[in-house]
């Protein structure tokens, strides 16, 4: 059965093997950083309910899945996880159309909805509320007859950094240890063990990333680093926050680890 609703891809970047696969959809929050395995998905979107897998991904933003006849489309990787909630739907659920035919922009447009819930209300100023009936005394403005200069108001400036275009390939990169701490994990009773590094930079191409971090793994504690150990790695990195941590990036499955010798 053809799918009317599909959105496939001109073109795609598949995965290398099951280890990309995983650390991809760990990224995307389709998988708990302690997964050893993929695993496959249901599509809700359309008045469906399908199983799928993920087949590859056009760009960071786009995730392409594939249904069980091979049919290929593409999906906000967040849309796709909503759909896993077993309550995913039912409020929506009397008015849903069933027809085959609703076209795929339906669901562009389904998707930006959930994203944006309620509008902004703007309350009335004093000068526009109507007055609480005919006993009620319009009083005129007071004139302001001071020589004096009003103070300027303090402009506000935005002290947010500008967000950096990360390669998706995997990298070269260099990075000397800040911290070791852990994290609440939601799936387990224990804390997860991560290294938070500062001096970040891809070497090739030339990025500086500042601040970044991994999960503690077996392989980084056969090192026995200390804070202030500088290394070089090759991994993927993602734009991914530290839970109640200001450190934006996640250094994924680094490999080839080596220390830099003071």
């Amino acid at each position: 059965m053809v799918h009317t609703f599909i959105i496939a891809p001109d073109t795609y970047t598949s995965f290398e093997d099951e280890a990309d696969l995983i650390d991809q959809c760990k990224a995307w929050g389709l998988l708990s950083d302690k997964a050893l395995k993929s695993k496959s998905y249901a599509y809700k979107g359309n008045g469906k309910n399908l199983t799928c897998t993920i087949a590859g991904y056009v760009d960071s933003y786009t995730a392409v899945i594939q249904f069980d006849d091979g049919q290929l489309h593409c999906v906000h990787p967040s849309y796709l996880k909503e759909m896993q909630a077993a309550s995913y739907g039912q409020k929506s659920s009397a008015a849903t159309t069933t027809s085959d035919e609703q076209p795929a922009a339906d669901e562009a447009a389904a998707e930006f909805s959930q994203a944006v819930e309620a509008e902004a209300t703007v309350e009335p100023t004093p000068e526009q509320a109507v007055p609480a009936g005919p006993a009620a005394a319009a009083f005129p403005p007071i004139e302001d007859i001071s020589d004096e200069p009003k103070p300027k108001a303090k402009e506000k400036t935005s002290k947010r950094a500008p967000k950096l275009e990360l390669p998706e390939e995997k990298v070269k990169m260099t990075a000397t240890v800040q911290e070791f701490t852990t994290v609440p994990n939601n799936f387990s009773d224990t804390e997860d063990e991560v290294i938070i590094y500062e001096a970040v930079s891809i070497i090739d191409p030339a990025l500086e990333v500042g601040v970044a971090w991994s999960s503690h793994s077996n392989t980084l504690k056969k090192l026995e680093l200390e804070i202030g150990d500088t290394l070089t790695f090759e991994c993927k990195i993602v734009a991914k926050k530290l839970t109640k941590h200001p450190v934006p990036y996640k250094i994924n499955n680094p490999a080839k680890i080596q220390k830099v010798q003071a």
